[in-house]
């Protein structure tokens, strides 16, 4: 009966469409007054899942992201972009989704590459002759890249929840993420072709070395990043202030495109975007708590074996219910709530936890594209002045793509693994 309001509260809280990280906070709650639970428990639960080291890097790499951003990056990148693919069928499209594999080596959240990327990147496909929901719709599809290619905010998450270096785990996205982006661009290619998308003259090779001498320090930033994790040098919480500072100094003093009197404001701004991802990490851990403490993990795993202990089966149920999930819930709630319960089920039949929290925000990245809550289709929707149904049509092949990626990502370990296998022990 206890787990019952538990899921009652939390369920009626999302119908209602109240925040998930609120929802959360009802529902552990109402689960602990009808236990007869001191509510003390609930701070003591949120203190320790927040008191986790690595995830001090998680304001900091929100910052470095917005600095750069602010600082001028954008427009370099997709100047760099346009100069590689904008000459090919389609080429827009292309620069579209090259510019989201870059700017994700920065900011690591798909929103802020939706925004950042569509705000500029839209209005031009609009302008080129392109139709409006399929702009918005590969400008959502391609945001997906951002939280996967290194740094990445979910990793983190699943690192702390996990135990596996965050390290590892930024490695392990790298070659999912750069798949899913090529795959992305194919299909944008054909869509092209068969839509006879328009295109723009090649610009030579000069404008390819100009357009990466403009974007060459924001690019170098991602460098930084991995350089500081892979050598040792730093962990990811000194690597993400190490990008702060790099940041700004390129911002105010190489681009000179970030006004001194434009940081408090920057910083307030992250400094609001963390609290909320960390307010979050805290309801979750309650909830956390108490799913384990009524077994439910072992129950869910026990019930599944009951039915088959085939690894391939398992790992394809997994996916079904992640992206179920991932349709209703956000990333980061759906992670902490269900990333520990599943891996112990992913774990009895072999799977190896790094490759597991690999697929996993995979599949769950899908989610911000897909309806009722695809956060990425929400806001390219708006910025393409298109309603949601016809960008939802439009996506569905890049949503097709993606998917083929996360499944040869899922029975393929060694996409996910080999990499980090290149670290030393």
């Amino acid at each position: 009966m206890d787990v019952a309001i538990l899921l009652t509260v939390f369920i009626g809280g999302l119908t209602l469409g109240i925040p998930v990280a609120i929802t959360l906070g009802l529902s552990s709650l109402a689960y602990i007054l009808y236990a007869g639970l001191p509510i003390v428990v609930i701070p003591q639960k949120m203190y320790a899942g927040m008191d986790v080291f690595v995830l001090l890097s998680i304001p900091g790499f929100i910052l470095a992201g917005n600095l750069m951003n602010r600082g001028g990056i954008t427009n370099r990148i997709i100047r760099f972009a346009n100069s590689l693919v904008g000459w090919v069928r389609g080429g827009l499209g292309l620069t579209n989704i090259a510019a989201s594999m870059l700017f994700g080596g920065v900011t690591g959240t798909a929103v802020a590459d939706a925004a950042s990327i569509g705000g500029v990147m839209i209005p031009g496909m609009k302008k080129a002759g392109y139709p409006a929901d399929f702009s918005a719709a590969v400008t959502a599809a391609s945001s997906t890249v951002g939280p996967i290619i290194p740094p990445s905010v979910p990793m983190i998450i699943v690192g702390a929840l996990s135990g596996v270096s965050v390290g590892r785990m930024f490695l392990a996205g790298a070659v999912p993420g750069i798949l899913m982006g090529l795959a992305m661009m194919v299909t944008c290619y054909v869509i092209s072709r068969r839509r006879n998308f328009p295109y723009r003259a090649w610009q030579g090779v000069g404008e390819v070395a100009r357009s990466f001498a403009g974007a060459f320090w924001a690019l170098a930033m991602t460098f930084l990043i991995i350089y500081g994790l892979l050598s040792g040098f730093a962990t990811p919480t000194e690597t993400a202030i190490v990008a702060c500072v790099y940041a700004f100094v390129v911002g105010a003093f190489v681009y000179r495109e970030l006004p001194l009197r434009a940081v408090p404001a920057i910083v307030v701004d992250s400094a609001v975007a963390s609290a909320g991802i960390l307010a979050l990490v805290g309801f979750a851990s309650v909830f956390g708590w108490i799913l384990v403490s009524e077994h439910i993990p072992q129950m869910i795993a026990q019930a599944v074996l009951s039915v088959t202990d085939s690894r391939i089966l398992v790992i394809l149920m997994i996916n079904l219910l992640l992206l179920f999930v991932g349709m209703f819930m956000e990333t980061i709630a759906a992670l902490i709530i269900l990333f520990v319960p599943l891996l112990s089920l992913a774990t009895a039949v072999g799977v190896d936890p790094l490759h597991f929290a690999t697929f996993a925000v995979l599949n769950l990245m899908i989610g911000l594209t897909t309806p009722p809550v695809g956060v990425c289709l929400f806001v390219c929707s708006s910025i393409a002045r298109v309603p949601l149904g016809p960008v939802v049509v439009a996506s569905m092949p890049f949503l097709f793509t993606n998917i083929l990626v996360f499944l040869a990502v899922s029975y393929v370990p060694p996409l996910a693994t080999w990499l980090p296998s290149l670290l030393p022990p």
